[in-house]
């Protein structure tokens, strides 16, 4: 995995790719159930994102990837539009943990009936992320992966300073 197209490609390294996007929304509801209400407020760090800010972070991005597979598969020579996570933040406070949590888990399972019923030809469709390179639908699922990943860890951090 090229870390220039997927910067989240070290945290899969002796992972199942499917396993790991599967499997993110119940590791995701148990730290929000372990957290509870008070620490699901917590951050790692004064000026990071709270615990539920990045369950925020994790809706936004699921719904980001649901367009850009989809696109990917639907037009040839797909540039994907970037967008500012920090811009997107600033509206993080009228959300609550569990709405992010649902729609995160809502469109994780939709996107992978998606992932799950294409022909294998069809994870090497070309597409341009206009930062990053020319890449494939493929780079877009390993992504997903390390993206979770990443935040998993920061979120579990967070779960682990309260005990």
């Amino acid at each position: 995995m090229d870390s220039k197209l997927n910067p989240y490609a070290s945290y899969l390294a002796g992972t199942v790719l499917l396993d790991v996007i599967a499997a993110t929304p119940g590791k995701l509801a148990d730290l929000v159930w372990t957290l509870g209400p008070k620490g699901i407020e917590e951050s790692l760090a004064p000026g990071k994102w709270s615990a539920r800010e990045i369950l925020c972070q994790l809706a936004d991005c699921e719904v980001t990837f649901a367009f850009r597979l989809r696109q990917t598969l639907a037009e040839d020579d797909h540039v994907i539009q970037p967008f500012d996570q920090d811009k997107w933040a600033a509206n993080y406070a009228a959300y609550g943990a569990a709405d992010a949590l649902n729609v995160f888990s809502s469109l994780r399972r939709w996107n992978l009936a998606l992932i799950r019923g294409l022909p294998e030809e069809a994870r090497s469709k070309r597409v341009t992320h206009p930062e990053r390179g020319d890449m494939t639908f493929q780079v877009i699922v390993e992504t997903m992966g390390g993206h979770d990943l990443n935040h998993l860890k920061q979120i579990e951090a967070i779960a682990a300073r309260r005990r």
